[in-house]
């Protein structure tokens, strides 16, 4: 399963490698159905769908949670709605019915900014070192406790509100603080487990989770906080993600080598295929190299301005569909949720399309990494700044928002698995950097959101979106100028080097 003069078909998915032989027979590659890989890619998705579950249904709770009848000392006059409230409501002095005795808090637009923004403050601190822990012993144990920390704390939430916004701010912080080894853990479990043909799809599947929980999340939430209450959103989120971890503990591993149930065949394909770049990378690190990486750098730029529009989503936009279009609750879960629908579909889509160029060397892996994130900026841009003039029609908002996410999708086969192109050994602990950079827009977007739309108008909310769609396109050029699909010099093991040059050595003798 090793190319022609030694080369593992690891190293020869690059840029350089594209006039050479195929990178390995058809009829030598194990089926992936039902295979030890894609049951773990399967796992991972529904890990990722538990974990964003988690951390957007506070979004949609959020509204449930506030009191909007308790008036501001400084708003005495009647409040001007930015779009024209729902026939029958005018007079409604309650918009939103919980079951009796459920409790409310006057927190201004302000305040759910701040606590929105609380989770990625701890999220932030953990990137770093979970991908570089990850990346040395392996994903596993990191995965698995990220995901079920963070469920455990949910199940404090209503505990929390009951004392404060300041000890909820806390809580979520602490949950971001557990989630944040999990994505650089994912990462580093990849190194290990995907051949280098299916990096697309085994990455884009696993990944999808966090679109596919945003999707069932949304609705879910609402109609639990219309039926149960807001408290029961965070007693059941938390309590499927520790049954999750179950599942999880018992049926994976951190490496094909010491998985009980893989077989053989797909055992040696996938050791075979990775090659050297498939192990730990020990104590040490390229730092000094890694600061001094332009493709590394246009990764961490990109994924900073493409997520910014993401998480201004992500958080806000429950808010949006219920002070300005006017949905209940439950009709705001569902379609608030829509969007991330068109994403995960579009995002496991891509990562078969781009597989199926880079396998069939229709273009080169820089050049299939910058059609993805071109695709997955530009277009979900465009269709933002047709969000801000889309008013107060429903049906065009809804569009615009579903279309523009369905496009964003695909950027997961793009800039979003650049890490593991350029440096699969140290694929976790790159994660955990560019992640970190990545969370920044986490925690600065919803509260721009919340100064930006205090007032609750829809010239508040078209900056929101115009300001989103610009950082996005700015970050897609930004990555077709200085990113690449080619391994870094600095992230070639000494095996490869002494390899490559016996391969050079014997091509001067011939």
């Amino acid at each position: 399963m090793s190319r022609p003069h030694g080369y593992s078909i690891n190293s020869a998915a690059s840029d350089d490698s594209e006039d050479d032989e195929p990178l390995i027979e058809p009829e030598a590659v194990p089926p992936q159905c039902c295979s030890a890989r894609l049951n773990l890619a399967v796992l991972m998705l529904f890990g990722f769908s538990v974990v964003y579950g988690l951390r957007v249904n506070l979004s949609v709770a959020m509204v449930a949670m506030v009191n909007t009848t308790d008036p501001q000392p400084a708003q005495n006059s009647t409040f001007i709605h930015a779009c024209p409230l729902p026939p029958g409501t005018e007079n409604t002095s309650k918009t939103f019915l919980q079951p009796e005795g459920t409790p409310q808090y006057a927190w201004n637009s302000e305040t759910q900014g701040w606590l929105l923004g609380a989770f990625f403050f701890g999220y932030l601190t953990t990137q770093i070192p979970g991908g570089y822990l990850a990346g040395h012993y392996g994903g596993r144990l990191f995965l698995g406790l990220g995901v079920l920390g963070t469920a455990a704390l949910t199940l404090l939430t209503p505990l929390a509100a009951q004392f404060g916004s300041r000890w909820l701010f806390a809580l979520r912080a602490l949950e971001g603080f557990g989630e944040g080894v999990t994505f650089p853990a994912m990462m580093a479990m990849w190194a290990r487990w995907a051949p280098p043909m299916e990096r697309s799809r085994l990455m884009t599947l696993s990944g999808s989770g966090a679109s596919f929980g945003t999707f069932l999340a949304l609705p879910l939430t609402g109609f639990i906080c219309q039926t149960l209450g807001w408290p029961a959103v965070f007693y059941l989120c938390g309590g499927a993600g520790c049954l999750w971890a179950v599942f999880w503990f018992i049926f994976v591993s951190d490496d094909p080598r010491t998985h009980r149930g893989i077989s053989k065949e797909e055992r040696d394909y996938i050791i075979n295929s990775i090659g050297p770049q498939g192990t730990g990378h020990g104590w040490s690190v390229p730092l000094l190299p890694m600061l001094l990486s332009v493709p590394l750098w246009a990764i961490i730029i990109t994924q900073m301005c493409s997520n910014w529009a993401f998480y201004t989503l992500l958080t806000s936009l429950p808010t949006y569909m219920n002070d300005i279009l006017h949905f209940d609750l439950q009709s705001n879960g569902f379609l608030s949720a829509l969007p991330y629908l068109g994403s995960w579909l579009s995002s496991t889509l891509s990562g078969v399309v781009a597989d199926s160029l880079i396998e069939r060397r229709v273009f080169s892996v820089t050049v299939v990494r910058k059609i993805f994130t071109l695709t997955g900026m530009l277009l979900p841009a465009a269709f933002l700044v047709a969000v801000s003039y889309a008013g107060c029609s429903h049906i065009l908002t809804v569009t615009f928002l579903t279309l523009s996410s369905t496009a964003g999708g695909t950027s997961s086969a793009g800039v979003f698995m650049n890490q593991i192109d350029i440096a699969p050994r140290y694929a976790g602990f790159l994660l955990g950097i560019t992640n970190t950079f990545g969370t920044i827009p986490g925690v600065m977007a919803p509260i721009a959101t919340g100064y930006f739309t205090e007032d609750r108008t829809l010239q508040g909310w078209r900056t929101v979106f115009w300001v989103a769609a610009g950082i996005n396109a700015g970050g897609a050029l930004f990555f077709t100028i200085f990113g690449s699909g080619k391994i870094q010099p600095w992230a070639v093991t000494e095996e490869e080097r002494a390899e490559a040059k016996k391969n050079r050595s014997r091509s001067i003798s011939t």
